[in-house]
């Protein structure tokens, strides 16, 4: 039947004959025609289901079965494509020139794959590969042929055949001396990288982490707007200032004494929509904190922000899971849902922080009572203390006396009032500082606690609870890693263990002023509805609506239900944080406007990114990152400006 009908169908006000319609062009690979046509979002969650019998269940993504790279270009196919089947086609290619040999052969490259080009012994005089440099770029036209017996390159995609070159042209020379060349088995220093980082996007590992990480914001888009209901909205980049959070950067005006904020999240502004009725909302949010940057953050960075209304945690949470396992470009390791939860004590209390890593063991213990029952001199100096215990598993010939020397060094520095001291097991034998306080029954009783063995190396700490199980938390990371790059044993790489980690404190002592609290999260999160009484009495005892997202170790999402009750709202600024109302007045307003029960998450769409590349930094997968110091080196930004900036701009000079 013709693709026409089946349109007329889909305006049926029957919800089956649009989905009968819908996958009959689907079947008919002809999905991409009704993408335009008036199926309203209901109809559309329906239908989908029955459009996901032709996805490419590998990306979930709904395409075509034929490349479209190639549309609207001058080029018959990319570098990467042409195969067997290409034989005796005529093409036209058009890419880099990466090698070339005898006056006869070069590679050409583009940004999907590399082919062998030969140039025919009657016009190598004509076209002089002498002559031409590395990275200049190419138009060849000829034909495909087999290449001849035992000169394949198995190592290549296009490696069975070759291009004849019968017509070829420079469309732009390069420069003799680049300063570096998008090489796989070479590669610049970092700081070279990003100084000529238009050079070192046509490697081949910078195109496939930003394809992979294109591939994914597609994937998300559809399952939320398309499948799901969602409208992305744009919010401000140019906000105010607002208590509390990170550092944010200022932006001067020319109105004197008056500045703009970039926002560190679009927090505010997404809460404002739910009070405004866009009950379901998205937007892949650019975000700004003027921090020191760490190999996974970055001044500037993306996040996937959603909102909802009427929903609870398990809600957000279920999204969430649905929302990955769609978008997932990893068909080698799909994502089992539903993801583990883990209370926020119980992370600190088994593995010494938020975010634990959860693809091996080396689980905390506390092993206070062993040492109590015996003579132990520190537990006498305060009854605060307590002592913790990993077992680093077969790591005896894994981890040097001067590494442990480093390691532990390190933390007493960072852990004032925290010790740590190591035990080795070895043919029955037990050596370190504390092993002849220990005895017999003791040493019976800790390899029956810690499960240890001949070759096992335990680790202890021996101070107040949370900071005796933090300094064990980075002993456990930096252990597994002497262990995973010695033996690559420890832990699957190519696993991928998603965690919730929820009931966290809704304040925390500052770091600074232990007396004072600050929000845990951020001061919007509702506290539990049990807990809500304890806020006028022992607000550090309160429990929040607040919930992170775990990936491998690093903290990928963190979302919570927040407050849609003014006078909450206003007494937690006020009385818990000691916040000025008046800066967050337009919100506290809308709170009493009516405001829907509503909660939400953000996904750090860079760090996520790179964990699925593996890549080492979140610059990987960032097109134009900045320096750990926040400095962009290929333009030498922050840059100085006009004395006629600073003027208009009512900048003093330093």
């Amino acid at each position: 039947m013709h693709v026409n009908i089946y349109k007329r169908l889909l305006s049926s006000n029957l919800v089956w004959v649009k989905m009968a319609a819908a996958r009959r062009l689907l079947v008919s690979n002809n999905f991409w025609k009704i993408t335009n046509l008036h199926l309203n979002q209901q109809d559309f969650c329906h239908s989908s289901e029955l459009m996901k019998e032709k996805m490419n269940k590998s990306t979930h993504v709904l395409v075509p079965r034929r490349s479209q790279c190639n549309s609207f270009t001058q080029r018959t196919h990319n570098c990467g494509q042409l195969r067997v089947e290409n034989i005796g086609d005529k093409v036209e290619l058009y890419g880099w020139l990466q090698y070339h040999r005898y006056g006869m052969f070069f590679t050409l490259r583009d940004s999907y794959g590399n082919v062998q080009c030969i140039v025919p012994e009657d016009k190598t005089e004509v076209y002089n590969l002498d002559k031409l440099t590395f990275e200049s770029v190419l138009q060849v036209m000829g034909s495909v042929r087999q290449r001849p017996k035992g000169q394949e390159n198995r190592k290549m995609a296009t490696g069975q055949i070759e291009v004849v070159v019968n017509e070829m042209n420079v469309l732009s020379s390069c420069k003799a001396d680049l300063p570096i060349l998008p090489r796989d088995h070479q590669k610049a220093n970092e700081a070279l990288r990003l100084k000529y980082r238009y050079l070192d996007l046509r490697s081949r590992e910078l195109q496939h982490n930003l394809r992979l990480r294109s591939t994914m914001v597609m994937n998300m888009r559809q399952f939320l707007c398309n499948d799901h209901g969602f409208v992305e909205v744009e919010t401000p980049t140019l906000f105010r200032k607002t208590p509390g959070g990170a550092q944010e950067f200022i932006v001067p005006t020319k109105h004197a004494g008056k500045y703009y904020s970039l926002p560190q999240s679009p927090q505010q502004f997404k809460q404002l929509l739910m009070v405004g009725g866009m009950d379901r909302y998205v937007q892949i949010a650019r975000c700004y904190r003027d921090e020191t940057t760490r190999h996974d953050r970055q001044p500037e960075f993306t996040q996937v922000d959603i909102e909802m209304s009427f929903v609870t945690q398990t809600n957000i949470q279920q999204l969430v899971e649905q929302l990955i396992s769609y978008s997932w470009p990893h068909p080698q390791t799909p994502v089992d849902i539903p993801f583990t939860k883990m209370t926020y004590n119980e992370a600190i209390s088994q593995y010494g922080t938020d975010k634990p890593d959860t693809r091996f063991d080396m689980t905390i213990v506390d092993v206070t009572q062993v040492f109590s029952d015996g003579n132990f001199p520190l537990l006498e100096k305060s009854d605060d203390l307590t002592i913790k215990a990993i077992n680093a598993i077969n790591s005896i010939d894994c981890i040097t006396n001067s590494e442990i020397k480093e390691i532990a060094t390190k933390l007493e520095q960072e852990f004032a009032n925290t010790k740590t001291f190591v035990v080795k097991i070895k043919d029955g034998g037990w050596t370190g500082s504390v092993a002849k306080q220990l005895s017999d029954v003791a040493k019976e009783t800790l390899c029956q606690t810690l499960e240890a063995k001949s070759g096992d190396m335990l680790w202890f700490s021996c101070g107040p609870h949370q900071k005796a199980c933090e300094m064990l938390g980075k002993v456990r990371l930096q252990c597994a890693n002497l262990i995973q790059n010695k033996t690559n044993q420890l832990y699957d790489e190519n696993s991928f263990n998603f965690l919730w980690v929820e009931d966290f404190p809704l304040f925390l002592p500052c770091d600074d002023a232990p007396d004072i609290l600050e929000s845990a999260h951020h001061p919007f999160t509702a506290p539990k509805e049990t807990h809500q009484d304890l806020l006028y009495e022992n607000p550090d005892k309160v429990i929040g609506q607040h919930y992170d997202l775990v990936l491998n170790g690093y903290e990928i999402g963190g979302g919570s239900i927040r407050i849609h009750n003014a006078a909450l709202q206003r007494y937690i600024l006020e009385h818990v944080l000691h916040e000025d109302v008046s800066h967050l007045t337009h919100l506290i307003e809308a709170l009493d406007s009516g405001c829907p029960p509503h909660g939400g998450i953000a996904l750090g769409l860079d760090r996520l990114a790179a964990i699925l590349c593996r890549a080492p930094s979140i610059k990987d997968v960032i097109a134009f990152p900045k320096t750990l110091e926040g400095r962009d080196l290929m333009s030498a930004a922050p840059a100085q400006i006009t004395p006629q900036d600073r003027t208009r701009y009512h900048i003093t000079n330093n």
